[in-house]
């Protein structure tokens, strides 16, 4: 790693070492717009190395109980540094100081149940025995572990997201080859020093940086990587699947996440989740809020909480500890919402409260009266806007929440049981989430999306099942 006069400059993590590079990339500080610190940009043959040596890796013996070691020493690690960690990520991603600690905190969290699940990947018995001519055969299954994997990492959540494919796949003995997300690397070179302080062995760990095309490129042309897990857009999803070919993919691939509000809702516990999930990490989330649904009957008082509780959120300079709502990833995104917001706004919808843009801050805004068709309901906004609509019955609002391309998660407020058990088994997503908004989520539980939100699952024990092949054993007794 060299340093600069001004800011640090990071190489690449190869083979447990810093390689540096000439060329670089700079990384800047979302609030003040200055260069926080500078990336290698990798080549080609940079590529090559860290697969090969992840590779190499890979062959070498790495104990179920110490990959446990391991990753329990790196959760400790890293809340032992949770505040060097936390003020990185309010840098590199313009989140506020309180919600990066939370991130570091989930961070640690994710790596210590994938310590855990390490010591429980199991096969099971299988009764081949019961079949005729094989009454002297036993036969069992085991779960092995893939080999090399490619991890591409998203800029909005770059700590624990990272953790969420670092963890997983060393816990099941592969060896991990790291893209970040060129705007917020940082983290993620960072706790690859902190993996190599807890003791994993060099290899198993390579963090590459550089132009997400090219060294995505460069990662699917290289056979020796047997696996994808990526969290980012649908077109890029897409791409990577269909380069892939016979290979391994894990998409998460995003959503316009709706909430339900029926008419016998706690209309305050509502719209107080509401409000901190939808605009948390500028609506940056791919669970945040997006789509409501209110029921016509509590329309009105509805918006006005909401509208209240959301006016309530403080933007600012994510280093205050007062600050709920910092900058977008870039002003271009600011323009972009801003946009959307107008063209909704000149087709019809009501603006409740918001709508206003300076420089990459956009305003917690909540729109009403919009149509399906809008971009702020039909496309992912990933943005600081909420859009509602009303229903009148069960079915109706069912049919509106499936009306999307997109199936990641929903939530719904209400305390008719017979509406829960119904939505749970008509809603089209990969999670239901009742009493609570779209956007909870906690590190241990299944999480992944139908539709184009993606395939496979996240979740350290799910995750370990997406990056483990089952391997039957037929013993002639």
């Amino acid at each position: 790693m060299a340093i600069n006069t001004t800011y640090q400059t990071y190489g690449l993590w190869i083979n447990g070492v810093w390689k540096e590079k000439t060329e670089v990339l700079e990384v800047l500080n979302k609030y003040t717009q200055n260069v926080e610190a500078a990336i290698a940009r990798s080549e080609k043959k940079d590529v090559d190395e860290a697969v090969e040596g992840a590779k190499e890796a890979y062959k070498e013996t790495f104990s179920a109980y110490d990959r446990y070691l391991v990753l329990t020493n790196a959760a400790r690690l890293l809340l032992e540094k949770k505040e060097e960690f936390a003020r990185v990520l309010v840098a590199e991603v313009g989140k506020p100081i309180r919600d990066s600690r939370v991130e570091v905190e989930r961070a640690a969290q994710t790596l210590e149940i994938s310590a855990e699940e390490a010591k429980r990947i199991h096969g099971e018995g299988v009764p081949v025995e019961s079949a005729p001519g094989s009454e002297n055969r036993m036969a069992f299954t085991l779960r092995v572990p893939v080999g090399v994997i490619a991890a591409i990492t998203p800029f909005n959540v770059p700590l624990n997201l990272v953790c969420h494919k670092i963890g997983p796949a060393l816990a099941a003995g592969n060896a991990v080859v790291l893209k970040p997300a060129e705007v917020t690397p940082l983290c993620a070179l960072m706790l690859a020093e902190v993996f190599k302080e807890a003791g994993l062995p060099d290899g198993r760990l390579q963090v590459i940086t550089g132009d997400g095309a090219e060294v995505g490129g460069w990662l699917l042309e290289n056979q020796d990587v047997k696996m994808f897990t990526f969290t980012g857009s649908p077109r890029v999803g897409e791409i990577i699947r269909q380069k892939a070919g016979l290979r391994k993919v894990s998409l998460e691939l995003g959503n316009n996440s709706a909430t339900i509000v029926h008419k016998d809702a706690d209309l305050e516990k509502a719209a107080a989740l509401i409000a901190n999930k939808s605009f948390n990490n500028a609506g940056q989330v791919c669970i945040s809020v997006q789509r409501v649904y209110v029921h016509q009957d509590v329309k009105t008082p509805f918006i006005q909480l909401l509208k209240d509780k959301t006016e309530q959120l403080q933007s600012g300079n994510p280093l205050d500890e007062t600050t709920d709502i910092g900058p977008m990833i870039r002003q271009a995104e600011a323009e972009r919402v801003e946009e959307w917001v107008n063209e909704a706004v000149a087709d019809g919808a009501t603006l409740v409260t918001g709508g206003r843009r300076n420089g990459a801050f956009y305003e917690p805004t909540i729109l009403s009266d919009v149509k399906s068709d809008m971009k702020v309901c039909k496309q992912e906004v990933f943005g600081p806007v909420v859009g509602i609509d009303t229903y009148a019955t069960i079915d109706e609002v069912i049919e509106q929440v499936n009306d999307s391309d997109y199936g990641l998660q929903a939530g719904l407020f209400t305390n008719d049981l017979a509406f829960a058990m119904k939505a749970a088994k008509e809603i089209e997503v990969g999670g239901l989430i009742v009493n609570d908004a779209s956007a909870y989520r906690v590190d241990h539980m299944p999480y992944g999306g139908v539709k184009k939100s993606g395939t496979g699952k996240e979740g350290p024990r799910y995750a370990i099942e997406e990056m483990t092949e089952e391997r039957i054993i037929v013993l002639n007794l």
